[in-house]
């Protein structure tokens, strides 16, 4: 007998089906042995009774995450009593046969079958393999693929081309000291802070491109938003006039995606009470623009034409309140905290460079890029770097290369955001911190 996935038991009443996956819980009710099977597809309550002895003295033995093999009777549930929290909910199984495939080896650490582990951290990132198999958690993960999903569909619709760059570059892609130095057989080498330079050469041949790929960065951070590997969702694009139009499109994308999430994922934000509104015009303000709400409005002076954490969520705050939106474009950053690939804007103190706010956090870097072969070198020596060190990525604009810009986004963070997470680790699989190498 072929294996049935659970999702299709609702329109096989009366038919005789072979399930395999994993034992959520057992319960025991008199005589009588309930078992919640789950698997890729979903979730369903299976019983077994006295009479058929074997299967019956086999489930008494049964513990959560026994990977078992069932074969029994499809029955719509008794008396109309539905599980309207699953899909299957209005039918289950009657057990004939079952077999153990597989079991633990160990008692289990945490019990991944209650709807909230409540556990701290640590605990919860410890145990990643097992915690990950929580129905709430693997949650997060099925919004995180509809969203790479759905990035990737949009760009490809918008005329952008997918490529893969290399993560193992000969220069730290944004100078600085943050970035991991490796050992490349007889020479240094690093890993790839970003894809930039790669995105540039990629905009000399296909015009638009973009990627889904590791970024690496070596912050010393202790955040609830940083990690020192994230997965980037990055793209160029060829031909504007300035970073307008480069918001103008990430604007589109960021509806697109956030649509896709809203109708494909309805389950999943229930889990959390989450919600997303609708995108439509994201505002736009200029930096010395926002700090003077923030001074204005809620007494906070920086220092420095910058914006700290803080700042982010305040004015995030403010424009929820003033424009209902979860989104604002933060534009024209100084030329001294910006990469020396960035464009000057019309005043050469400030840059034609954005980030992106969602819900309080900075998702999103991009802008337009310095295009013209001298000006680059002068920026790069302005920046106190070597054009030397720069050699291969200067090769790009002395071919020539039209005018261009793009972005970065920081995967994880969007769905921490959507899902309200305390921490951009638990939006990570196996995350990568400070102390974290494991597991």
């Amino acid at each position: 007998m072929e294996r049935t996935l659970i999702d299709e038991t609702p329109r096989l009443v009366g038919q005789v089906v072979k399930l395999e996956g994993w034992v959520n819980i057992r319960r025991d009710h008199g005589k009588l042995i309930f078992i919640d099977l789950r698997d890729r597809s979903g979730k369903i309550q299976m019983v077994i009774i006295p009479d058929k002895e074997e299967a019956y003295r086999a489930a008494k033995e049964i513990r959560s995450e026994y990977i078992i093999e069932v074969e029994g009777l499809v029955k719509a549930r008794p008396g109309g009593a539905k599980n309207e929290k699953i899909p299957t909910g209005g039918v289950e199984i009657e057990v004939e046969k079952l077999s153990v495939i597989s079991k633990p080896e160990v008692e289990l650490p945490v019990d991944i079958s209650a709807e909230e582990l409540n556990l701290n951290l640590d605990t919860l990132l410890d145990n990643r393999t097992l915690t990950l198999r929580n129905e709430k958690v693997k949650a997060i993960f099925k919004i995180y693929a509809e969203m790479v999903g759905a990035y990737a569909r949009i760009m490809k619709q918008s005329g952008f081309m997918e490529i893969k760059t290399p993560k193992i570059v000969n220069a730290a892609t944004e100078g600085g000291a943050n970035f991991f130095k490796i050992k490349y057989f007889e020479k240094e080498a690093y890993l790839a802070q970003s894809p930039q330079f790669y995105k540039q050469a990629g905009v000399a041949i296909f015009e638009r491109v973009f990627e889904v790929g590791s970024v690496f960065r070596a912050e010393p951070h202790y955040t609830t938003r940083h990690v020192n590997e994230y997965i980037g969702m990055d793209a160029e694009m060829g031909f504007i006039e300035s970073s307008e139009d480069v918001m103008a499109e990430l604007e589109k994308v960021i509806a697109y995606v956030m649509e896709e999430i809203s109708q494909n994922c309805q389950a999943e934000l229930e889990a959390y009470g989450a919600q997303i509104l609708p995108v439509e015009k994201i505002p736009r303000m200029k930096l010395t623009e926002a700090l003077d709400i923030l001074d204005k409005e809620y007494g906070k002076k920086m220092e420095e034409v910058d914006i700290d954490a803080e700042g982010e969520r305040l004015i995030c705050e403010w424009v929820k309140k003033n424009h209902n939106s979860d989104f604002v474009f933060l534009t024209h950053y100084p030329t001294s905290i910006r990469p020396f690939y960035s464009m000057p804007s019309a005043d050469p103190q400030y840059t034609d460079t954005f980030d992106l706010l969602f819900r309080g956090l900075e998702i999103s870097t991009g802008g337009q890029r310095i295009y013209d072969y001298n000006q680059l070198v002068a920026s790069i020596k302005k920046h106190n770097l070597n054009p030397e060190d720069f050699a291969h990525y200067l090769d790009i604009f002395k071919y020539g290369i039209p005018p261009h810009g793009g972005w970065g986004l920081g995967s994880e963070r969007i769905v921490q955001k959507i899902l309200g997470l305390g921490s951009i680790k638990e939006a990570i699989l196996f995350p990568r911190d400070v102390k974290r190498l494991t597991p």
